[in-house]
């Protein structure tokens, strides 16, 4: 059966465990000079409709450490551009990749070409959901803790991409989720209903943010406007004013909490400037840990 890669709800504890773990030996050998291609001779393709700093260059480090190789392929440049189907598109690059990482805005397209594709499909980022980002946040927090079971993870702000994901892997793995997120400005209330049902420790949905931080292990946030909001940047700050990851929020936290940031980040409006880089900040990590675990989701989808 063909494997994709399209949300972390699709995904059962074991297949976690697998990801991380192979993440780990991964980033290890990386570290130690060991040079491991897997991949050689393989190649991934990498549709891009929105701009990308970490997903297309880990992406494409990720298959070159791998032995593959990636081919980026911008919408605009393709003929999908110029009215060529999404079906038509799957069957043809299915002929001459062995894998696709989609960036783009519809959950739905990216579905589509998974059912038309005869290769693995990687959901690198939709408008709804951003699997990747997800796994390589919870592959953070074990280093860093240990463990993700039975801690409180806050997530203060926009309910987007990055709060959808969360909700779904708190649908899968044992954690407390709780969130803060303006009137008007929830996760999508589909997945906030399913996390509700299936979460094993509870997802929970607060307007405070100081109600959500409370006795937290970890807090993140993302950017108050996402990709394709840029003309509500300003209506929105006004919002979510009250939503900043400051260090006077974090006094609630609990004393080893650590702060988490997806990037790209606005120093001064969702988080503030001496809190992500501060101490309890391990963004820089997180970011560097979408290189490791991506490596590991090709791994096991292209091998």
């Amino acid at each position: 059966m063909k494997k994709d890669l399209l949300s972390v709800y699709d995904l059962q504890v074991l297949d976690f465990e697998l990801i991380f773990e192979k993440a780990k030996k991964l980033k290890k050998m990386l570290r130690d000079g060991h040079t491991y291609a897997p991949l050689k001779g393989k190649t991934l393709g990498m549709i891009f409709d929105k701009p990308s700093t970490r997903t297309r260059i880990s992406f494409e480090v990720g298959m070159y450490q791998l032995g593959g190789m990636a081919v980026f392929l911008s919408s605009r440049d393709t003929q999908s551009a110029r009215g060529e189907s999404i079906a038509d598109t799957a069957r043809i690059m299915s002929r001459y990749l062995d894998g696709i990482m989609i960036r783009t805005y519809s959950q739905s397209s990216v579905e589509e070409f998974a059912g038309y594709a005869t290769i693995p499909v990687i959901n690198g980022l939709t408008d709804l959901l951003h699997p990747c980002q997800i796994l390589s946040d919870l592959f953070t927090i074990i280093e860093k803790k240990g463990t993700y079971e039975n801690l409180k993870i806050a997530y203060v702000g926009d309910g987007n991409n990055i709060a959808n994901s969360w909700i779904n892997a708190a649908a899968r793995l044992p954690f407390h989720l709780a969130l803060a997120c303006p009137e008007g400005y929830e996760p999508d209330t589909g997945i906030l209903e399913r996390g509700r049902r299936d979460a094993e420790r509870g997802v929970t949905l607060y307007r405070n943010p100081c109600d959500v931080v409370r006795d937290a292990d970890v807090v993140y946030t993302d950017v108050w406007a996402s990709m394709g909001q840029e003309a509500e940047r300003e209506e929105r700050a006004g919002v979510f004013k009250e939503y900043q990851i400051n260090r006077e929020l974090l006094r609630g936290a609990r004393r080893d909490v650590i702060v988490m940031h997806c990037l790209p980040a606005h120093r001064g409006e969702e988080i503030a400037a001496e809190v992500i880089d501060g101490p309890y900040s391990v963004v820089f990590d997180q970011a560097e840990n979408r290189l490791h675990v991506q490596k590991a989701i090709l791994e096991i989808l292209l091998d």
